[in-house]
């Protein structure tokens, strides 16, 4: 079963086939707290079901429900949904409340899609996912009246793009070229706001970054639910083994790519590993010791090891002499996985895809109720004013 981006480019190319429309709901801000982050999004098709999710459930009907008659002129619109308590809200023009106790504000834009007049963002997610590469685009989300641009514009960023489009004003078209290239170094989202003697506009910068993926060295039984969940995640995920009766296709359903590689020859593998998450479980010492004497020769962005600390090192003093620097030896964790007490595959599947999660995360993966700070960082707030000379003119 497909998810996440996955999922949504699998329902555009078939609702481009058949010709169909739909309209995007993406989430471009929040206010608080809020279970999605800015860069969320749904497809709601005219027909059929909703694909994605901009919520923890509680927003999808209400948005699904009003989004064809909300985008009815064809004209994108962002709409404001409060998850504060009823009580809370005595402002006639603040955003629809939900009552749900949760004290945040999401703001969702929404845009119709056709073959006839397609989302520059959708094409742009497909050259991510295809090339590999992150992508960046800026979206206008808030402008003040007669601006001469207006909410939904957009300036997109990516190797493969030629021209990426053009704000109508010249001085705001510079600087948030600047900022979109910025978003693409830093690898992150942020919320931008621009401002000149008649007003402010506010645009979402947004950070796409390519699948995720991951290589699982080992296609032993407790391999079959990492690829799993991990698919679940939306990751791609490749599985190699030397040994032919593990390494078949049909054993793993779920994965991308099964190759069955014969661990003792050189073989290149660092076209798989570099920057992916790696898992080595073969249970074959000699397996292993190739495969992760290989590994840790390159640049993952994650190496785990399964199995006891004291075997992990024996495979280190052994594969030392022979390579003496090993460049990835810092992102090596061992034992692999988060410390949750279970046994049985699927439990060890949980807390491997629990630590590389925490670790591309950079969190340290404990319990929230011991978390000080909030669940979520906030996207980033940066303001830039625009030089007098160059102010916004009316249209």
């Amino acid at each position: 079963m497909l998810s996440g981006i996955s999922a949504l480019l699998g329902a555009i190319r078939a609702l481009e086939r058949d010709n169909g429309q739909a309209v995007l709901a993406t989430v471009v801000k929040v206010e608080g707290s809020a279970y999605r982050r800015p860069g969320a999004r749904m497809l709601i098709p005219l027909y059929g079901g909703t694909v994605g999710t901009i919520s923890g459930g509680c927003l999808e009907s209400e948005v699904a429900k009003k989004a064809w008659w909300l985008t009815d002129g064809g004209e994108t619109v962002i709409r404001r949904y409060s998850t504060a308590t009823q009580d809370d809200d005595d402002d006639q023009d603040a955003a629809l409340t939900f009552g749900l106790g949760c004290n945040g504000t999401v703001h969702v834009l929404l845009e119709r899609h056709s073959a006839e007049k397609p989302l520059a963002v959708l094409e742009l997610l497909r050259q991510v996912r295809e090339s590999g590469q992150p992508g960046a685009v800026a979206t206008v989300i808030g402008s003040y009246r007669n601006a001469r641009v207006r909410v939904g514009d957009r300036l997109c960023l990516h190797p493969s793009l030629g021209d990426n489009g053009r704000l109508l004003d010249s001085a705001l078209d510079a600087e948030v070229r600047a900022d979109l290239q910025r978003t693409l170094t830093d690898g992150r989202s942020s919320l931008r706001s621009y401002r000149d003697a008649r007003g402010e506009i506010e645009v979402f910068c947004e950070y796409l970054a390519p699948q995720r993926r991951l290589v699982v060295f080992g296609a032993g039984h407790d391999a079959q639910p990492l690829t799993h969940m991990a698919k679940l995640l939306d990751w791609h995920v490749t599985v190699v083994d030397g040994r032919a009766h593990f390494a078949r296709a049909e054993r793993f359903p779920d994965a991308d790519t099964v190759l069955q590689v014969d661990a003792h020859p050189p073989y290149d593998l660092h076209r798989l590993t570099d920057g992916a998450m790696v898992a080595i479980m073969s249970h074959s010492y000699s397996q292993d010791r190739h495969w992760l004497g290989s590994v840790l020769q390159g640049t993952p962005a994650y190496i785990g090891q399964l199995g006891p600390r004291d075997r992990t090192e024996r495979l280190l003093d052994e594969i030392r002499p022979h390579s003496p620097h090993l460049p990835a030896l810092e992102r090596l964790h061992y034992p692999i996985g988060l410390d949750i007490g279970g046994d049985t595959p699927e439990s060890v599947a949980t807390a491997i895809l629990a630590e590389m999660t925490a670790a591309i995360n950079l969190r340290a993966g404990g319990m929230l109720k011991h978390r000080q700070a909030a669940i979520h960082t906030p996207t980033p707030l940066d303001c830039s004013e625009i030089e007098p000379a160059s102010r916004l003119t009316a249209s």
